[in-house]
């Protein structure tokens, strides 16, 4: 995954975006202070089956996707543009867009499943119906470029949505577990790293580690950090104030990440949060050259001065088995138990 291009084609498609759209996604960000719940899902419901992002190459991964969500249970309507393509994308903008906004629209879907990430879902926010939306919430789950969609409807609407594992992801039985006790028992989740020390002396995997102690109780917001942080400066980031902030990446060195963490203190985003988990970092490491600040001396840098909660090592991201978390749904974390839990209903129920 290429997010340096990608960052690229977000500022020059957002130079080519009509104006109004802007001026009318301010005007719906200022009436969004209201958390919104999703409907309750069920066995036997009607779940959409969208690609907002890339394109999938291999039609047997759709296939295969299908299957999961119809083991859970669920009949499946996969969008109308789901195996389209135009380059790399799962078709045109406005082709993906108008399968988000029509899932949202039926009244017979009750959960939208993004099919995988990769790049492009930014391209459609101007494009989304948040009206549509905000009448009409319902779960939508997927995470890595999908924080876009996330992150704007959590902005636009106040609609809790869930990152975790798209539909062509890992669905083993610790996924497949969270999913249940998340989506079908409603249950009020903690969060805390599984200890696996393959028969080691000592746990190696899902190490956790405090950056600074203590509790903090906020919604939570985030997501995937380049893809987030690239939304800077849009209608389409949420209010920082007093929320827990997560975030992960995937192939992305130390010096990007400092870079991203400068923008969200230049943009008075970090002194505003009340807590801090990092999720995983797959394959951030140091490129060759005179060397780099490690990852605990950025977080040093930009995350301990601040003086709130705050860890790293979540199980959140580009992993194969990774927590489904709620974006806007209150919590509150323990950083000395490196753990959060859910405080409150993520789901309404009819």
């Amino acid at each position: 995954m290429d997010k340096r291009q990608f960052i690229k084609t977000i500022a020059l498609t957002s130079a080519l975006l009509p104006l109004t759209n802007s001026a009318s996604a301010n005007a719906a960000r200022k009436n969004t202070s209201e958390q919104r719940l999703p409907v309750a899902l069920n066995k036997g419901d009607t779940v959409a089956l969208i690609c907002p992002s890339s394109a999938i190459s291999d039609s047997l991964e759709i296939q295969v996707a299908r299957e999961v969500l119809e083991a859970f249970g669920f009949n499946v309507k996969p969008g109308k543009y789901l195996s389209a393509r135009r380059g790399n994308f799962a078709g045109a903008d406005i082709e993906r867009a108008s399968d988000i906004n029509d899932a949202f629209a039926d009244k017979n879907i009750k959960a939208i499943i993004c099919l995988a990430g990769g790049s492009g879902a930014a391209r459609l926010l101007p494009l989304l119906n948040y009206k549509t939306i905000r009448n009409n919430p319902k779960a939508l789950l997927g995470f890595s470029d999908i924080t876009a969609l996330h992150s704007a409807i959590n902005a636009q609407t106040g609609l809790i949505t869930f990152h975790g594992p798209n539909a062509t992801g890992s669905w083993d039985s610790f996924n497949t577990d969270q999913f249940q006790r998340l989506f079908f028992q409603r249950e009020l989740m903690r969060y805390e790293n599984v200890r696996n020390n393959d028969g080691d002396l000592a746990q190696r995997q899902n190490r956790t580690a405090i950056i600074r102690g203590g509790k903090a109780h906020g919604e939570l917001i985030g997501g995937n950090m380049s893809v987030f942080t690239a939304l800077a400066g849009s209608p389409y980031l949420p209010d920082f104030s007093g929320k827990i902030l997560f975030l992960e990446d995937v192939g992305e060195a130390p010096y990007r990440i400092d870079r991203m963490l400068s923008t969200l203190k230049l943009m008075g985003a970090l002194d505003k949060i009340a807590g801090f988990i990092f999720g995983a970092c797959v394959n951030c490491n140091p490129g060759d050259g005179y060397g780099s600040l490690t990852l605990e001396e950025i977080f040093n840098d930009y995350i301990k001065p601040l003086n709130i909660p705050a860890y790293r090592g979540a199980m959140i991201g580009h992993i194969k088995q990774q927590f489904i978390v709620p974006i806007g749904g209150m919590v509150e974390m323990d950083a000395d138990a490196v753990s959060f839990r859910l405080v409150d209903q993520v789901f309404q129920f009819a």
